[in-house]
């Protein structure tokens, strides 16, 4: 087991970012930043209900997850084009590239778009252009999971399922997102198992704001490799334990959960917690656009809030590459780049 040395506490944010990591709930249409939301719109002739790039982020004020979402699929408005989801995923690769992620799993919505008359098309090509270039040009590993939307039908999950089969080799697994008080992960039961059989990776949102009955639905009944958020399995010891025993991954998003009143203040966050009970944490951005924070953000901010250590900050590294959808291969190269990383910081010291 590689042995992590204490380190001077005002070294620790800059060990922080430089060290290699991973991205694995991140909503790509959430990173789509006002800058360039305006400039899609001019692009594309869209009409904006803003009058300005400041108006528009002052809106940028949320009391729960709804009140994000409606504002969320606003923006997504002026996505038309190939090249508008090209050039939103290459705006986040670029941020990711200057905080050291290694691997990016990216989240997308087909039907935020295809409900609009937008192409299935452009959305998976533009996006998967953009995942070739980011590993090209940035050396960062990305690859796309399709996420349904949990307020509309089964039914409309499956005829999306089906018309991405055409594009089966440009995503690598399925996800559940949006509003999940009212939508437990049974409603999507047959669809899950279809991907499963399509031998696509399974994720789901589970626990964000929902009760910790939906985690367990999400395990037993969509049988997830990953369980999204999961923060209110604090409330449940049993589940504790078997998340623990089981070392499910969770991808927790602190700032997120802040910025979307789950926690009242960063330092009330149960993310130190459940790593002291053993759970398989990992720290991730959620929708950085809207919530101001990109991934070393997360980390600087939620390490000074919970006052966690460099034990600690190697967990979470190492945890978001071993939990990712990479190939071993890659992993393991990441894996000694993380520990090569920690032990320059260790000799300096």
């Amino acid at each position: 087991m590689f042995k992590v040395h204490a380190i001077a506490p005002q070294r620790l944010p800059e060990l922080l970012r430089v060290m290699p990591k991973a991205e694995l709930h991140i909503h790509i249409e959430g990173s789509l930043e006002p800058e360039l939301i305006f400039a899609l719109a001019q692009r594309n002739g869209v009409r904006l209900p803003y009058a300005s790039v400041e108006a528009l982020r002052s809106a940028y004020a949320f009391t729960n997850l709804q009140s994000f979402l409606d504002l969320y699929y606003a923006g997504a408005s002026v996505l038309l084009h190939e090249q508008d989801f090209y050039d939103m995923a290459w705006a986040y690769f670029q941020k990711a590239a200057a905080d050291h992620v290694v691997r990016a799993e990216l989240f997308f919505d087909p039907q935020t778009h295809t409900d609009r008359g937008v192409p299935m098309a452009h959305v998976i090509e533009g996006l998967s252009r953009a995942c070739r270039d980011a590993q090209t040009q940035l050396n960062i590993s990305a690859d796309l999971i399709l996420c349904f939307l949990r307020h509309l039908s089964e039914e409309a999950a499956f005829e999306t399922l089906e018309a991405a089969l055409s594009w089966r080799d440009r995503f690598i697994g399925v996800g559940l997102d949006s509003s999940e008080v009212g939508h437990p992960p049974e409603k999507f039961a047959r669809v899950f198992a279809r991907a499963r059989e399509l031998g696509l990776h399974v994720v789901a949102h589970a626990g964000e704001e929902g009760p910790p009955a939906y985690i367990w639905s999400a395990l037993d009944v969509l049988k997830v490799e990953r369980i999204d958020h999961g923060v209110q399995a604090i409330h449940d010891a049993a589940l504790m334990k078997r998340l623990a025993e089981e070392q499910m991954p969770l991808t927790v998003c602190p700032l997120s959960n802040l910025k979307l009143c789950v926690f009242k203040t960063l330092a009330d966050h149960n993310l130190g917690q459940m790593l002291d009970a053993g759970l398989c944490i990992t720290l991730n951005s959620d929708d950085p656009a809207y919530f101001g924070c990109y991934l070393n953000d997360n980390y600087l901010q939620t390490f000074a809030a919970l006052h966690l250590n460099a034990q600690q900050a190697y967990k979470l590294a190492a945890n978001s590459i071993e939990a990712s959808f990479a190939p071993e291969a890659d992993k393991h190269r990441w894996m000694h780049d993380l520990k090569q990383c920690f032990q320059g910081f260790f000799e300096q010291d």
